[in-house]
């Protein structure tokens, strides 16, 4: 049962590349009236 746990999590959390990128998005969509600063914003978030 652990194992499932731990999968689950993994699946979810760790290995999920449509929650990074949503992540990475995220700034972009919150700064986004200067274009400059939400690219800049959602790069360095992406890559952190």
């Amino acid at each position: 049962m652990n194992e499932l746990i731990a999968i689950f999590l993994g699946m979810v959390l760790i290995n999920n590349f449509i929650l990074v990128r949503f992540l990475g998005l995220c700034p972009f969509f919150g700064v986004s009236k200067k274009l400059g600063s939400a690219v800049s914003m959602g790069i360095a978030v992406t890559f952190v």
